[in-house]
């Protein structure tokens, strides 16, 4: 409901004649069981030929909420893509600092066996520009390039941008800044706990939802950046505080005082 290829892409899906069927959820992760209800009411539905037909599961992993996927739920919903024939795609725009949560049980490898394509993101974790696709199923990966050169994704120079993933999987590089981003944002989360706050959702990435009085939202926007998620009352509001490979752990020591 809240994944980026919903509300962030000004409609880039329809715009490619397909149609987003978004599934309600609170901590934007979707369940198999929702999965298999969805698609069950399509079948079920007597007049389905003047409805959208579901073609594909999307999921973020980490979600717009800083949550996770288990590998026991990726798992189960992979099962049931593959059940109906389904396949799964995963965004891997902020994949690295999901990688690295105190929270995560998988390996990428993991991720791999289970969905039919994902996508290693670059430009949160410190690449120029470019996220590495990464096609598993065989049958998906026909014509790839004529897709890719008919909507304008290929690259003249796509050397350079090869050389950025080569750079950052050499002695972990990738992992590593990534896991600094998540130190980081656990130093945040940890003084917002002392201080007593309430978190919108109990995020263990890079991103952190605390819900503040809007007189120190004030008082900190003056030095920082804080993004507006969601109003709780007329005193308090939920905000986003992103933590990145680039975080210098100088400026979160300052947040944490002035907090």
């Amino acid at each position: 409901m809240i994944g980026h290829i919903n509300v962030h892409e000004t409609g880039a899906i329809e715009n490619t004649g397909h149609k987003v069927l978004a599934i309600n959820t609170y901590n934007g992760k979707i369940t198999a069981k929702q999965v298999t209800e969805t698609y069950d009411n399509y079948i079920n539905d007597e007049k389905r030929e003047h409805v959208v037909q579901p073609g594909m599961v999307y999921i973020s992993q980490p979600t717009e909420n800083g949550l996770l996927y288990s590998k026991k739920e990726l798992e189960e919903l992979y099962g049931v893509c593959k059940e109906h024939d389904i396949p799964l795609y995963i965004d891997g725009a902020r994949l690295g600092y999901g990688m690295m949560s105190p929270k995560n049980d998988m390996y990428m490898s993991d991720i791999a066996r289970n969905c039919d394509v994902f996508y290693i993101g670059g430009t949160k974790i410190g690449a120029l520009f470019g996220e590495a696709v990464v096609i598993t199923n065989n049958k998906l990966k026909n014509g790839f390039r004529y897709n890719m050169k008919q909507k304008g994704g290929m690259l003249a120079k796509g050397r350079i941008l090869g050389i950025q993933f080569c750079e950052l999987f050499d002695n972990n590089l990738y992992f590593n800044i990534s896991k600094h981003a998540i130190d980081m944002a656990m130093k945040i989360k940890e003084t917002l706990i002392n201080k007593g706050y309430k978190f919108m959702y109990d995020s263990y990435t890079n991103q952190q939802f605390p819900i503040l009085p809007n007189n120190i939202i004030d008082e900190l926007r003056k030095k920082y950046e804080l993004c507006f998620w969601k109003k709780i009352d007329e005193n308090t509001t939920a905000v986003r505080i992103c933590t990145s490979w680039a975080t210098n752990e100088n400026d979160v020591n300052q947040l944490i005082s002035d907090i």
